[in-house]
């Protein structure tokens, strides 16, 4: 029986709190959008060191309320090799997430790639935790997540 072709996204952070269900928010309403076949992709978002069942952040949620996005709903959850091989894509938000995967799952070469890599070389490539910080850090860090989403739907679409 042949696998099944990846078909998820998946964001990655720590806890998957506050920067994954952010970026797993906004990326799938941009590819829900975007035309072909990424529409059809499903995004969801984990964390390396996520314990299962807690809520988004209150900020989170807030922050995305703004952005007319519900995201009350959230449920975290740990990265899994399941998870891993369901994905086309695992998106992390540092390098150190991505160190963090390579290390501990069997991933596919180009799989982990960082939220914002596919920016301009002159912009920053890591999205910073803005855990236990005020609404404005919150503010910046969904900022920098909405930054990342019109170069992350093209490199997508060019490669599903």
């Amino acid at each position: 029986m042949e696998e099944p072709s990846p078909n998820k996204i998946t964001i990655i952070c720590t806890a998957n709190i506050c920067r994954s269900p952010l970026g797993e928010r906004l990326l799938a309403q941009a590819l829900a959008t975007a035309n072909g076949p990424v529409s059809e992709l499903e995004v969801v978002s984990a964390g390396v060191a996520a314990a299962p069942g807690y809520e988004a952040s209150a900020f989170s949620i807030e922050v995305l309320k703004q952005e007319g996005l519900d995201l009350s709903d959230h449920q975290s959850q740990p990265l899994t090799q399941q998870l891993v091989d369901e994905s086309l894509f695992l998106l992390a938000m540092t390098e150190s997430h991505r160190q963090i995967i390579d290390a501990i799952f069997k991933v596919r070469k180009g799989q982990v790639r960082l939220f914002r890599e596919f920016m301009k070389p002159d912009q920053t490539q890591e999205i910073p935790d803005p855990f236990g910080g005020t609404l404005v850090l919150y503010k910046n860090t969904l900022n920098s997540v909405k930054e990342a989403i019109p170069s992350l739907v093209q490199f997508i679409s060019e490669n599903v």
